[in-house]
């Protein structure tokens, strides 16, 4: 029986992280992950590949309607997806061995199986290779199993026409009509790619707006976007089925808050209405781990579960189900274990849609601020006043900064624009050391740039922005 200081069941972000990390403060570390690979989600079918397709697709879409306009005379793009889709895959099986490099040179031991707790201080991994139990002793068990597809009630995703994120991936050929359910990122972000490469794409949302808890500001404003690239909306409207017996699909829909059903037809239907933890098969009922009525694992401010000795991180515990939320867990609890003083401020964690224009945003909206009832002061600036993205013709979106109304500190800052997931990190930093908005004024932005459209809003909040 093997024996170490921690074992971790999950290689994703959040998991392979913290075994690095413990690996580095001296602990002798193993990992546990039947995938077959490393990355988990995000690394194998979910944020890597999709910003492959992104890329790629963003390319396609501007050799196509926008080089002409730039002086760029070339023949109209044509599309090979098998090699589009080949690029994906690429550069997925270059991330995945990047990891698995990692945790090689950090000498942490791997085992390739499904892992199951059989309480304080022993693993149970069934190995992919042969089938053959190993139980591992070891002082702390981390898990970081991650999260699956939420499931649509009476509609079965085969991956083949009703599909799912990791099946949007992958599909054989554009379809004609694609009909997304839900829009929150993963399905804007699939749609996007879609829509790009020659899909007539619908997005279907039980709520009345997109981007659910996401500034409604910045929403109105980014489905305004979205409605000129050529996206159908159909908001407040749930789907209650989908036929499948024709050669298109009947997607049968009916007004949330209830009224006369119709029908839409689809070649394909992407079901995106998010993701739930994945707690399958780790034990955690027979050795007594607590989970919430939402299936989270229960912990406290150090990750600790009510069972000694086993702790949780990532998209199973509560919180943004965001890769580098999963990553700064990892982080801290392996400080943690080591002795050392792990902290993640969850006030401070952007949040990125990866589509054309990007939208980013860190800290409060102004919608929480106002159900809280916090003073504060906004201020915005537009990219048509921005010299950068004027001469780029990329003037879609906004800089909007909030602040307290008496401190002046900087309490949330939303982006919509080129390259705003970049653009939001220096926000970022300004808030985790607590900076003001006349702070983020008073620093000098180089010219031209994206970026001094951020200082412009800071100055907005004071209403002293000099370009507009």
């Amino acid at each position: 029986m093997m024996s170490y200081d921690l074992t971790i069941i999950g290689t994703g972000p959040g998991g392979y992280v913290c075994a690095i990390r413990a690996a580095q403060l001296g602990l002798k570390v193993a990992v546990v992950e039947k995938r077959g690979t490393h990355g988990g989600t995000c690394l194998n079918v979910g944020c890597i590949p999709s910003k492959a397709l992104l890329y790629a697709s963003e390319l396609f879409e501007e050799a196509g309607h926008k080089f002409g306009e730039m002086g760029i005379g070339v023949p109209a793009p044509k599309l090979d997806l098998k090699a589009m889709l080949a690029f994906k895959d690429k550069g997925v099986d270059g991330n995945v061995k990047g990891v698995e490099f990692l945790l090689k040179k950090n000498k942490v031991d791997v085992y390739m199986g499904a892992g199951k707790i059989l309480g304080t201080g022993k693993v149970e991994v069934t190995l992919n290779a042969d089938g053959k139990v190993e139980v591992l002793e070891t002082k702390n068990i981390v898990i970081a199993t991650g999260s699956d597809v939420a499931p649509l009630p009476g509609v079965t995703i085969d991956e083949q026409r009703i599909v799912s994120s990791t099946g949007a991936l992958s599909l054989p050929k554009v379809p004609g009509k694609l009909l997304v359910v839900g829009a929150g990122v993963i399905g804007l972000e699939l749609g996007s790619v879609w829509r790009r490469l020659g899909a007539q794409v619908t997005v279907v949302e039980f709520l009345d707006r997109i981007l659910p808890g996401m500034d409604s500001d910045v929403a109105k404003s980014f489905q305004r976007i979205l409605d000129k690239q050529g996206f159908a909306f159909k908001l407040g409207t749930k789907v209650t089925g989908v036929d499948t017996s024709g050669k298109t699909l009947k997607v049968s829909v009916e007004p949330a808050a209830g009224g006369a059903a119709e029908v839409i037809e689809a070649d394909v239907v992407l079901v995106a209405i998010g993701r739930i933890p994945y707690t399958a098969g780790l034990g955690l009922d027979e050795a007594g781990v607590a989970k919430d009525a939402r299936g989270r694992v229960v912990t406290d401010h150090h990750f600790a579960t009510n069972v000694p000795g086993i702790y949780a991180i990532g998209d199973v515990i509560v919180g943004p189900m965001l890769a580098h939320k999963a990553e700064d867990e990892g982080v801290a609890l392996a400080e943690l274990l080591a002795g050392k003083a792990g902290h993640v401020n969850y006030d401070v964690i952007p949040g990125v849609v990866y589509t054309f224009p990007e939208v980013a945003s860190v800290g409060k909206s102004e919608d929480d601020l106002k159900a809280a009832g916090v003073a504060y002061k906004v201020g915005k600036f537009p990219f048509t006043a921005n010299g950068r993205t004027k001469v780029n013709n990329t003037t879609d979106g906004f800089v909007k900064i909030i602040a307290d109304a008496a401190t002046d500190k900087v309490l949330g800052a939303h982006i919509i624009g080129p390259e705003a997931g970049e653009m939001i990190h220096e926000c970022a930093v300004l808030m985790e050391f607590g900076g003001s908005s006349e702070d983020l004024a008073r620093t000098c932005h180089a010219h031209p740039t994206r970026s001094e459209a951020v200082k412009e809003a800071a100055m907005a909040v004071e209403k002293r922005a000099i370009h507009m």
